[in-house]
C-alpha cells in the first residue's frame, strides 16, 4: 500500500494513522468523527527520532510508513511524550526492530515505560525540563508538562523548524482534515476535546502555556486531530479555557421518566432565554456526553433536572452530576429541579454530590406529580434569580 507520509516541515514527516471508524474512547468519550494518532519522524543530519507512536492495531502501518522514509534499524531515538497506550503502544514494536534506539522520556515516564511496555532500563534516556538532544542540524528541546493529562507528560520542540509537539495538549478527536484550516468547525471540536480531557487540569494547563508563551512557534503538532499551521488560533482559545472564562450562559441537563421533570426544565429554559441568557439544552436519554463536556467549558451555571427513582436520583442524572464533579468546569451557580411520584429523595442526593464542587446552588424545587401553575411561577422566579446572578458575575 502507498501510504500518505507528508513532510510537514523540512525533514519532519507525519507517520501517524487515521482511525475513521472508532466511535468510543476509554469506554467513555464518544468519537462521532473518529480520531487520529499522530506520530512524527524527525530526520537530522546525524540522527533520527520518532516522536510518539500509534494506537494498538496500527503498529504495522507505522512500521511500513517509517520504512518508506528511513532505515528503521538505524533509528536513533524514540521520544515518548506521554505513556498512554494510544501514543506509546507501538514503541516496543519499533524498538524491537531498531535495536540500538533509545527511548527518551521524563523520570516518571521511564517508570511507566518499564511497567507498561517492558523497555529495559539500559535503553532509557531520562530528560528534564529544558534538556536538549542534538540530531546534527536538528535540536530537540524538552518541556515538562505534567498532568496534561498524565503525570509524565512532556512537550518536544524542534528549534530549527519551530515546531511544538504537544502530545494530547491542543488535540482534537477527529479524523477529518490534516491541517487546522481544513476543518471548518475545528474550534468546536477542540473545545469538546478540552472539556472531556483537559478541563480538570486547567491550572496545570495554564502553567504549560506560561512555559511556552515566549517561544517562537510556527506549527503545533498534537497527537490527535489536525496540525496547527496557524498556532495562534488554538493558543488563543486555550488561554481563555484554562483561565475558566465563562459566558452569560447556562447548561440545562436532565432526565425525565413521565415528562414532569422535563416540563420543569423547559419552563426554566424559557425563563432564561427571556432574560437574555444563552442556553445549552440536553436530554440525557439521547445526549452525547462529549457535547455536554464542550458546553461545560464556558457555561456560568447549570440546571440539573432529575426525577426520583426508588428514593434516589435517576441513574442518568447521577452520571451527569458525577461528570460535573470530575471534569471541574468553571460553573458558578446551580439550580436543581425534581419531581416524584410516591416519594422524594433526588434533591437530597444531588446536594450531597455537588458539595465538593464550588457551585453555589441558588435553589432547588422538588414537586410531587406534574407541576402546577404555582410551581411554574416558582420556577420562573428562580430562573430570573439565576439569570440575574449570571449577568452580575
Amino acid at each position: 500500500m502507498n501510504y500518505y507520509t507528508p513532510e510537514i516541515s523540512d525533514s519532519i514527516f507525519w507517520v501517524g494513522s487515521k482511525d475513521w471508524n472508532r466511535r468510543m474512547f476509554d469506554a467513555l468519550i464518544p468519537l462521532p468523527d473518529g480520531t487520529s494518532y499522530n506520530s512524527y519522524l524527525v530526520k537530522g543530519s546525524r540522527g533520527s527520532a520518532l516522536i510518539d507512536s500509534v494506537n494498538p492495531g496500527f503498529e504495522d502501518e507505522l512500521i511500513d510508513k517509517l520504512g518508506s522514509l528511513t532505515d528503521i534499524k538505524a533509528l536513533d531515538f524514540v521520544i515518548m511524550n506521554h505513556a498512554e497506550p494510544d501514543h506509546a503502544t507501538a514503541i516496543k514494536a519499533v524498538m524491537d526492530i531498531s535495536t540500538d534506539a533509545k527511548l527518551v522520556t521524563t523520570q516518571k515516564g521511564a517508570k511507566m515505560a518499564q511497567v507498561f511496555y517492558k523497555i529495559p532500563e539500559q535503553r532509557l534516556v531520562i530528560v528534564k525540563d529544558g534538556d536538549t538532544l542534538e540530531l546534527g542540524d536538528r535540536t530537540l528541546r524538552f518541556i515538562e508538562a505534567p498532568w496534561l493529562h498524565w503525570p509524565e507528560t512532556m512537550f518536544t520542540y524542534v528549534q530549527e523548524n519551530r515546531i511544538l509537539f504537544s502530545c494530547d495538549y491542543f488535540g482534537a478527536h477527529t479524523a477529518a482534515g490534516f491541517y487546522d484550516d481544513e476543518v471548518e468547525d475545528l474550534i468546536s471540536v477542540a473545545k469538546r476535546y478540552f472539556g472531556e480531557i483537559m478541563m480538570p487540569f486547567k491550572a496545570k494547563g495554564a502553567q504549560a502555556l506560561e512555559k511556552i508563551k515566549d517561544m517562537d512557534i510556527a506549527i503545533i503538532a498534537p497527537s490527535h486531530g489536525p496540525i496547527y499551521r496557524n498556532p495562534e488560533r488554538i493558543l488563543g482559545m486555550y488561554y481563555i479555557w484554562t483561565a475558566g472564562k465563562t459566558q452569560e450562559k447556562a447548561i440545562l441537563v436532565y432526565a425525565s421518566m413521565w415528562g414532569a421533570t422535563e416540563a420543569m426544565v423547559k419552563s426554566m429554559a424559557e425563563t432564561l432565554m427571556a432574560e437574555g441568557i444563552q442556553i445549552s439544552y440536553f436530554n440525557l436519554l439521547n445526549a452525547d456526553i462529549g457535547d455536554i463536556a464542550r458546553e461545560l467549558v464556558d457555561s456560568r451555571a447549570i440546571v440539573l433536572g432529575t426525577p426520583t427513582v426508588l428514593g434516589e436520583m435517576h441513574p442518568l442524572a447521577v452520571y451527569a452530576a458525577h461528570l460535573v464533579k470530575i471534569l471541574k468546569p468553571p460553573l458558578r451557580y446551580g439550580v436543581a429541579l425534581s419531581s416524584y411520584g410516591w416519594g422524594g429523595g433526588a434533591i437530597r442526593q444531588l446536594s450531597e454530590m455537588l458539595k465538593p464542587t464550588k457551585i453555589e446552588v441558588l435553589g432547588a424545587i422538588e414537586i410531587n406529580g406534574p407541576a402546577s401553575d404555582e410551581d411554574f411561577n416558582n420556577i420562573e422566579l428562580l430562573g430570573k434569580q439565576l439569570a440575574a446572578r449570571i449577568k452580575s458575575s
